[in-house]
């Protein structure tokens, strides 16, 4: 029977500890990527509870408000996301009124996005609460430990 480690089966601060997982597992850069990925997205989704939004719907909105008048194209390129994706998501909160699809006065085919006076104040409240649970992360390395992780991170999804 394979061993565990004790590094696989640390739970993150609030979290329930993991079953004990076999070293054939444990040794698997995916696995972590995994468990990593699911500590974040329960303490994100727990941050925004209360806002009605996913992570998706969040970076787009970002993504509007740092850039007003962004096409639902260009969101699609920078977030790796399908067109029909994309539209279902602007769809979804342009009804709920937190932004707005406005025809291009420079090219008539193409529409800008913008925040709306009700996205404008979410937003600000989504910003913080992702600040908190990302200090909640970024607290347990040092700046370069941070530098070097994220660095590492971005020479695996580069390979796509």
């Amino acid at each position: 029977m394979a061993r565990a480690t004790a590094e696989a089966n640390a739970a993150p601060s609030g979290y329930p500890a993991a079953a004990a997982v076999p070293e054939s597992l444990s040794a698997l850069l995916g696995f972590h990527l995994r468990m990593a990925h699911t500590a974040m997205y329960r303490d994100f989704a727990a941050s925004l509870e209360g806002l009605d939004l996913t992570q998706r719907q969040l970076a787009v909105l970002q993504i509007v408000g740092e850039l007003p008048g962004v096409s639902q194209i260009q969101i699609a390129a920078m977030l790796s996301m399908d067109r029909p994706t994309i539209m279902a998501i602007v769809d979804r909160l342009e009804s709920r009124g937190l932004l707005q699809r406005r025809r291009s006065t420079a090219d008539r085919r193409r529409q800008e996005l913008h925040l709306t006076e009700r996205g404008e104040p979410l937003l600000a409240r989504a910003k913080a609460a992702v600040s908190a649970h990302e200090q909640r992360f970024l607290q347990r390395f040092s700046p370069a430990e941070r530098e070097a992780l994220i660095q590492s991170l971005k020479r695996i999804y580069a390979l796509e």
